[in-house]
């Protein structure tokens, strides 16, 4: 089955399949395995260096495009005006599409002006370079500038977020103004599998840990988790979460492992993004 999170006007698939560091052959294949498994949501971006290799699959797959959601990113250096159109086209034609689905601002950029990064992102909507817009890395205050610069509905916000990592504010941002929150990295680089509270649920569910991780994030209201994997088994694995579920407490049990130091991702060039805007 694929569930869906409804994000002002997007119909999003909750889980999808994350590319980040699979290159070439390798990501083809695990796009093509992902495909298999019955994903229907791929999400890439132009700073992987793996679009074509994804669109390489996409193309010779025998799901309809239509019926498969792509997402892609924009780098912070390229989100000038006429820059970031530029890059979404060269992406268009890696992947092999016409449209994307999903066109996000990776991260935001500390030397752009704010307005501009939103107003060259809601362009690209209007281009019909993509279906829907949206943003990454956007902590809360950055979520409200968007809002009150785009002309555009804007429908997710991918950030890092995990059981380690304490995302509540962030999350009630985008539940606010109807955004999905796309979790990458969902299972903390498969940290957070050796959890004892992990593994006593997924031992009462007879689960997986990450099968019961990945059923934490579908369970939260608005909430898309997009783990990689570069291992068959594993892909198929992850995708096998929809006929269970976790009771509050255990979803409370699991939330409670956030911790300070919890974040995996914290890039040294990021400056305080509350102040770009």
């Amino acid at each position: 089955m694929t569930l869906t999170v409804t994000a002002n006007g997007a119909e999003i698939p909750a889980l999808g399949f994350g590319t980040w560091r699979l290159r070439d052959d390798v990501c083809r294949h695990m796009v093509e395995v992902a495909l298999d498994a019955g994903y229907r949501h791929i999400d890439t971006a132009e700073a992987y260096d793996n679009e074509e290799a994804v669109g390489d699959a996409l193309a010779n797959h025998v799901t309809p495009r239509d019926d498969i959601f792509v997402t892609t990113k924009v780098w912070h250096e390229n989100l000038r005006d006429g820059d970031f159109q530029k890059s979404v086209e060269g992406s268009l034609k890696r992947l092999q599409i016409d449209q994307a689905d999903l066109v996000l601002i990776h991260w935001p950029s500390p030397s752009i002006p704010f307005d501009e990064q939103i107003q060259s992102l809601c362009k690209a909507k209007k281009q019909g370079l993509t279906k829907h817009i949206g943003v990454s890395n956007f902590p809360a205050a950055l979520i409200e500038a968007a809002m009150r610069h785009a002309d555009e509905p804007i429908v997710a916000n991918q950030v890092e977020y995990h059981p380690y990592l304490d995302q509540s504010i962030v999350h009630a941002a985008c539940r606010k103004h109807g955004l999905a929150l796309t979790s990458y990295a969902p299972i903390a680089r498969g940290a957070v599998l050796d959890e004892e509270v992990v593994r006593e649920i997924a031992e009462e569910k007879e689960r997986t840990p990450a099968q019961v991780i990945l059923r934490w994030h579908i369970q939260q209201e608005g909430v898309v988790a997009i783990p990689r994997s570069s291992k068959a088994e594993r892909v198929n694995e992850n995708n096998d979460i929809f006929d269970f579920a976790l009771t509050p407490d255990e979803m409370g049990r699991i939330s409670a492992l956030a911790r300070p130091d919890g974040r995996t991702i914290d890039p040294d060039w990021a400056p305080d993004w509350d102040e770009a805007a």
